[in-house]
């Protein structure tokens, strides 16, 4: 494989422009270009570099334990200096809406919503419709916050995360777009861009309390059950629609539970997602959907902190 198409593949996986994807090397644009077009080859270190970056967002790369364990304790440590994460969200205006709207814009946008963060501002906080844009992905931007502020207050209350929450959550999400809002699919689905088989309609009932129960496990280690869960509830596949964004609820529920700040998924990092998402489950590998959330939950607490910069 080549270095341009190894390039482009980094490129298309991470969502950057070639000025950002420079950047992210510490070299010139002139200097990127030039490997963009062949006129010169990436010094040895560079290239190691390229290559390295490429195993990771293709999913090949091994995450060293030591590594994922250091990421893990640092946020540990972040949590433990905040009392109560989800109350210092409800206490602070600011932070709850800033936390509304990067979830509901990003988990939106991933499932293919052409609404503007901007947009998806309007709408959310000063209740404006907005011609010319999907009449349904408006009301599904609503339905994202008020499934979130539900979130919060059925958290803040320490009640159970469990397969009532989802249906609940489910249920909010859906309503006034879809008949079957609140209640598990009926019929076969797919998921599209992968071969991976999804549960039989008939088993849904079963294996969802199977996946729920295992959120009651004691774990030191979230992180390593949100994503044993999230991976599991996504190949499963319970709903007609919306099991992406009702997943990642979910997730955000339990690493609220943990006093953890909620994972920010941003959209640009869809295609990484997907990925790790897929190791996890086919190649019993979780360790780079681990490493992946540890980002995302520090992206959370950078919101919570008011030290975010995106």
């Amino acid at each position: 494989m080549t270095i341009r198409q190894k390039l482009e593949i980094i490129q298309k996986m991470l969502g950057l422009t070639q000025t950002k994807l420079a950047e992210k090397f510490g070299v010139s644009f002139a200097a990127f270009n030039s490997w963009w077009t062949g006129k010169s080859t990436p010094r040895p270190k560079m290239q190691a570099a390229i290559d390295n970056l490429f195993l990771e967002v293709t999913g090949q790369k091994i995450i060293p334990s030591d590594q994922l364990t250091a990421k893990k304790q640092a946020l540990r440590k972040k949590s433990e200096e905040h009392k109560s994460v989800v109350n210092e969200m409800l206490a602070n205006p600011d932070i709850r809406d800033q936390f509304i709207l990067k979830l509901t814009y990003h988990s939106n946008r991933i499932e293919g919503s052409t609404l503007t963060e901007p947009d998806t501002a309007a709408i959310l906080f000063d209740n404006a419709a907005l011609p010319g844009r999907s009449l349904t992905e408006q009301l599904e931007a609503k339905n994202h916050q008020t499934a979130l502020n539900y979130l919060f207050s059925h958290v803040a209350k320490k009640a159970k995360i469990d397969e009532g929450l989802v249906l609940k959550l489910h249920g909010i999400l859906m309503n006034g777009v879809r008949p079957d809002a609140g209640a598990y699919r009926s019929h076969a689905v797919r998921i599209t861009g992968v071969n991976l088989p999804t549960a039989n309609y008939l088993s849904v009932p079963k294996l969802m309390p199977e996946v729920m129960g295992n959120i009651t496990t004691k774990t030191k280690d979230i992180i390593a059950l949100s994503a044993s869960i999230h991976s599991k509830f996504e190949q499963i596949h319970p709903f007609s629609d919306g099991n992406g964004r009702v997943g990642r609820l979910l997730m955000n529920a339990m690493l609220l539970s943990a006093n953890f700040a909620p994972a920010i998924i941003h959209q640009e990092q869809k295609q990484l997602y997907y990925t790790y998402l897929y190791k996890a489950q086919t190649k019993e590998d979780q360790s780079q959907l681990e490493d992946f959330l540890c980002e995302a939950v520090r992206d959370g607490f950078k919101i919570l902190e008011r030290t975010d910069k995106r």
